[in-house]
C-alpha cells in the first residue's frame, strides 16, 4: 500500500481544460457601451416609425446579444434612449440618443403615442420571457428613482410607459414604491409621477383592475407619494378628480371609508363586551365621525354591525326570537342618535331586513324588530312607510312587506287621524 501511494499522481500541465460555456459568460467583462453599439446596428436599416421592424430586429439581436446580461442597459436604452450612470445622467461617450426610444416621441407626449412602443417590448418580452423579471424588479425601480432628472416632456413619457407596461402585465406595481422616496415626494415629483401612471394604466383598463394589482404590488398607502402636508384623504380626494380621474378618489374614499366603520365596528364591539355606559359609547362614535365623516347609512350599518356582533347568540332555537328583540331593545338607544335624518332611518330598516334574511332565525321577528326601533325612536312611520311602499331591499321582499301590513296600516291610520285633527 505505502509503495502505491508514493507513486506521483498524473500531472494535468500543460492540458487545456473546455470550461462550461455559461461560466465563461458569467466571468466575461461587463461591457454595457459595447452591447450598446452593437445593437445600434441592428436599427441601421430601419426606417423611423416601422414598428415591426423594430420588433423583428429586437428579438433578431436576441439571439445573439445575451440579453440576460444586459437586461438594464437594453431597457435603458429603449425606456430612456440611452446608458445611465449611478445617479441617473447619461453615460457622456458621444454616443448618440437610441434610434429606437420612447423618449423620441413628439411633444407634448399622448398615450396613444406610446402604445406602439410598448407593444414592441411586450412582443419582446413574449419571446424573451427571461426579460420581464429584471425589467419590473430592477430596471424600472431604478429609472423611476430618477424621475426628478429627467425634462418634464420626459417624464410624462416614461410615466405613460410603465402605466401601459402594468396595464399589459409586464410589470407588477411593487415598482411604484420607488416614488416613495423622500427626493421625490417633497417636491411634489411623485405626485405628478403616480397621476401620470394610473391615467395610462386606467386608458385600457378599468379601476377595478388597478385596484387589484395595487394590491398585489404592497401598494397599500397612496397618502405616501405625497408630502407630509398634503396626506388628509380631503385633498387626495380633490387632486384625483381635478386630475380628471375621479374613479381613483371614488375608489380610495370608498376604501377609507371601510376602514372607518371597521374601526367601528371593532370598538364599539370592544365597549360593549367591556360593559361601557350607552353615553361612553355614543360619545366614542361621535369623535371617530368628527374626524372622518361617514353617509348617514354607513353610519348606521357599522354601528347595528358592531352591536350585534357582540351579542352570543348560542342559546336554544325557541328562545332565539326573545334574544333578538331584548338585544334591539337593548341597542336601540345607541342607534337613536344615529337616526336623525330620513336616509338614516331609511337605512336602519334595510340593514335590519338584509340581517333578517341572512339570519333565518329570526326572520319572523323582523315586525316586532321593527316596531321595537319605533317605539324608542330610532324610525319614523313615515319612514317605515316609505320603506314598505318603495324603499325595501330585494332580500325576501315579498314576505317582509307582507309580515308588516298590519303595523304599516296601524302607522298609516295613526297618521290620517293626526293629519285630520291638525286640520281642525
Amino acid at each position: 500500500m505505502s509503495q502505491q501511494s508514493a507513486v506521483p499522481k498524473p500531472s494535468l500541465q500543460g492540458v487545456r481544460i473546455k470550461a462550461r460555456k455559461g461560466a465563461v459568460k458569467a466571468q466575461a467583462k461587463h461591457e454595457p457601451a459595447v452591447f450598446r453599439d452593437q445593437l445600434y446596428k441592428y436599427f441601421e436599416t430601419v426606417q423611423e416609425d416601422d414598428f415591426d421592424a423594430y420588433t423583428t430586429k429586437l428579438i433578431q439581436a436576441g439571439g445573439s446579444l445575451e440579453f440576460l446580461k444586459y437586461a438594464a442597459d437594453l431597457f435603458e436604452i429603449i425606456l430612456v434612449g440611452g446608458l445611465l450612470q449611478p445617479g441617473g445622467s447619461y453615460i457622456d461617450d458621444g454616443a448618440p440618443v437610441s434610434p429606437f426610444t420612447i423618449f423620441n416621441v413628439k411633444d407634448p407626449a399622448q398615450i396613444q403615442d406610446i402604445k406602439p412602443y410598448i407593444e414592441v417590448l411586450n412582443k419582446l418580452i413574449r419571446r424573451y420571457k427571461y426579460l420581464q423579471k429584471p425589467l419590473e424588479e430592477t430596471s424600472l425601480p431604478a429609472l423611476l428613482q430618477y424621475t426628478n432628472r429627467w425634462t418634464s416632456e420626459q417624464k410624462d413619457k416614461l410615466c405613460y410607459a410603465v402605466g401601459l407596461l402594468m396595464s399589459q402585465g409586464l410589470a407588477n406595481a411593487s415598482c411604484l414604491l420607488s416614488l416613495t422616496k423622500d427626493h421625490l415626494v417633497k417636491n411634489d415629483v411623485s405626485i405628478s409621477a403616480i397621476t401620470l401612471i394610473f391615467r395610462a394604466y386606467l386608458s385600457e383598463q378599468p379601476m377595478e383592475h388597478l385596484s387589484a394589482l395595487l394590491k398585489r404590488g404592497g401598494i397599500k398607502d397612496l397618502p405616501l407619494f405625497f408630502p407630509q402636508h398634503k396626506r388628509e384623504p380631503k385633498i387626495l380626494e380633490e387632486h384625483f378628480r381635478k386630475e380628471g380621474l375621479p374613479q381613483i378618489a371614488d375608489w380610495w374614499g370608498r376604501r377609507q371609508n371601510a376602514l372607518i366603520k371597521d374601526n367601528i365596528t371593532k370598538d364599539l364591539t370592544e365597549m360593549i363586551e367591556r360593559g361601557d355606559s350607552n353615553d361612553t359609547v355614543i360619545a366614542a362614535i361621535k369623535t371617530i365621525l368628527e374626524e372622518t365623516p361617514l353617509p348617514d347609512n354607513e353610519v348606521i350599518q357599522c354601528i347595528w354591525q358592531g352591536l350585534m356582533s357582540s351579542v352570543d347568540w348560542s342559546t336554544r332555537p325557541d328562545q332565539i326570537e326573545g334574544l333578538a328583540l331584548r338585544e334591539v331593545t337593548k341597542s336601540a338607544p345607541i342607534l337613536e342618535p344615529f337616526c336623525n335624518t330620513a336616509k338614516a332611518q331609511v337605512a336602519l330598516i334595510n340593514i335590519v331586513q338584509v340581517y333578517c334574511y341572512e339570519d333565518t332565525r329570526i326572520i319572523k321577528v323582523f315586525p316586532q324588530i321593527l316596531k321595537v326601533l319605533y317605539n324608542k325612536d330610532c324610525v319614523s312611520d313615515q319612514a317605515i312607510i316609505y320603506w314598505h311602499q318603495k324603499g325595501s331591499k330585494p332580500q325576501g321582499r315579498q314576505h317582509f312587506l307582507k309580515a308588516t301590513e298590519p303595523l304599516v296600516k296601524f302607522l298609516s291610520e295613526q297618521e290620517e287621524e293626526s293629519d285630520e285633527e291638525e286640520e281642525e
